[in-house]
């Protein structure tokens, strides 16, 4: 067994780990790792990825559904029109070039983490936590398809994707999207990847491994899932998103043009920081240091 090979299984730990707290991140971790480490070409790790992905959800999901985790309804409706989408996605992404796939992927990243960094936006009665419910047959048949056209169409866009259609747009508290997200992903990562097994050649041995070595990550990781705070779980998966969605958009661009992204994202976050502290009166950062300040000092 070469050192590459162990390293690529080692991180595919990580890969379950991800599905398994997250609900998501699971295509995010597995192609830049099938590209950038294993050696894959894009469009083949954007094919395995469907499939690691979609075995460790399946398995992800059992224990999630014992702990309650799971809206069924919800999410064999989302998954099945998200299995259409996704089987015309894999058909098309088949003949389109790798690198534009790929830039495809970090940016919707990008975007998604945004998203996911801002939250929902309050209502009126706001101030209780989400409620788990079913959400409305027609705008799950929506989400579902367009989301499932995104993964089919770049392996990527599982988790990342319908986690926030299911916690922002559905007001599903963050833990149930989380289990749910699964049974989507799963079912759609299968569709998709049989769109692109009619161009693409894979290489089963190592898939197989890094499957094997990502649901041990997943059981771990769904014995955390319900014992994170919310809110905590939502910035981290955004900031997670956000730190990869950079890294293979540097990666994809020429030469001479990754340090001035690089330096463009530093000074946007920068940016979004100190505009957040100085213009926005609700600004995490500025109220989480006004919290410590309000403390009363000992008499």
């Amino acid at each position: 067994m070469t050192a590459i090979l162990i390293l690529v299984l080692a991180l595919s730990v990580v890969i379950g780990l991800s599905l398994g707290v997250l609900g998501g991140g699971g295509s995010i971790l597995t192609v830049p790792i099938l590209v950038y480490v294993a050696g894959f070409e894009a469009k083949d790790a954007i094919a395995a990825s469907l499939f690691v992905v979609g075995v460790t959800s399946a398995v992800s999901v059992l224990s999630h559904a014992r702990g309650g985790r799971v809206m069924w309804r919800t999410g064999l409706i989302f998954g099945a029109a998200g299995m259409v989408g996704a089987f015309v996605g894999g058909l098309l992404g088949g003949h389109i070039p790798g690198q534009i796939l790929l830039i495809a992927f970090a940016i919707m990243m990008v975007a998604t983490s945004v998203a996911m960094l801002r939250g929902r936006k309050k209502k009126k009665n706001d101030g209780a936590p989400p409620v788990r419910h079913e959400l409305p047959l027609g705008r799950v048949l929506l989400d579902g398809a367009v989301v499932g056209l995104v993964t089919g169409l770049v392996g990527a866009g599982g988790g990342f994707l319908v986690v926030p259609a299911l916690a922002l747009l559905g007001g599903l508290p963050m833990s149930v999207a989380v289990g749910t997200s699964l049974v989507v992903i799963a079912m759609k990562s299968f569709a998709g990847l049989a769109g692109y097994l009619t161009t693409v050649q894979l290489d089963w041995g190592i898939i197989l491994g890094v499957t094997a070595a990502a649901i041990v990550g997943t059981l771990a990781g769904s014995k955390l899932a319900g014992r994170i705070p919310e809110a905590a779980l939502r910035k981290a998966f955004g900031w997670f998103v956000l730190a990869m969605g950079t890294f293979v958009l540097i990666q994809q661009a020429p030469a001479d043009l990754r340090w001035l992204i690089a330096a463009g994202v530093a000074a946007l976050t920068a940016g979004t920081a100190g505009i957040c502290w100085f213009l926005i009166s609700s600004c995490p950062l500025r109220n989480r240091v006004g919290r410590r300040n309000s403390v009363p000092s000992p008499a």
